[in-house]
């Protein structure tokens, strides 16, 4: 069996490893990329049936943007979940050492999440939220001051902020999913891309809620006071989110 990694090493990780790299992205291979020139959308057109003779459902300007911003959002929320993380564990193990290997799975989890977030806005070249350092900040005292509240605090923060994240991906699964009633009507298909990230946010959002969970099942509701810390931190991620699909 693999040794576990070190909690203290953790946030020298989360510092290093998981930093968005968008500065040079690749050129936009996949469907729904705002940036497609024109020798993409002639292969797309031209190749626009399936094994089963369907057309390619084609997305409208809307339906672009909105992937757009849920890349942006999914992007900033999993920087922001891999640094919460960061900032308990090391609190939270020291007292309690038989929650480091719990701790760690949930926190390599969002490190592969935002891993997965950060190569598709480097592939669509969808600009990451200017409000990303403050972000970073904000979710590093989030992480770090609940954590010395205690592990039902923490575990608190983690039903929170998990409980809107599960959410926020529903909402966009219910989403994609619409265009795909849409596409069938017309008889027609999502591109497989677009039907990829349906399969990874699904993904995605099942892995959050098992985390909401694992605090549920170790005390989470019994932080002090529970109710005005539930609610500060999920009306701040509802806000976080709003702001960052605009900014």
């Amino acid at each position: 069996m693999k040794p576990l990694q070190p909690t203290s090493t953790i946030l020298s990780a989360a510092r290093t490893s998981i930093t968005p790299r968008v500065t040079q992205p690749r050129p936009s291979r996949l469907f729904w990329s705002s940036t497609n020139n024109a020798s993409d959308t002639s292969s797309n057109t031209s190749g626009n049936t399936t094994n089963t003779d369907k057309k390619i459902y084609r997305l409208n300007p809307q339906q672009k943007n909105f992937l757009d911003r849920a890349l942006r959002v999914n992007q900033a929320g999993e920087l922001a979940a891999t640094l919460i993380y960061a900032s308990q564990s090391p609190l939270i193990t020291r007292s309690q050492p038989h929650l480091r290997p719990l701790m760690k799975h949930m926190y390599d989890q969002e490190a592969a999440h935002l891993s997965t977030f950060n190569n598709l806005i480097a592939t669509h070249r969808v600009r990451p939220t200017a409000m990303t350092p403050v972000w970073r900040a904000a979710a590093s005292f989030l992480g770090w001051s609940t954590a010395c509240l205690g592990r039902e605090a923490a575990m608190a923060c983690t039903e929170a902020v998990e409980t809107e994240i599960g959410t926020h991906y529903n909402d966009q699964v219910r989403e994609i999913l619409s265009w795909e009633k849409d596409a069938a009507a017309k008889g027609e298909v999502l591109d497989e891309e677009v039907a990829s990230l349906v399969t990874s946010l699904r993904r995605i959002r099942d892995e959050e809620l098992e985390h909401l969970d694992h605090a549920v099942e170790h005390d989470a509701k019994m932080a002090t006071p529970y109710d005005p810390l539930v609610g500060v931190i999920r009306a701040g991620c509802r806000g976080a989110i709003e702001i960052s699909e605009r900014v």
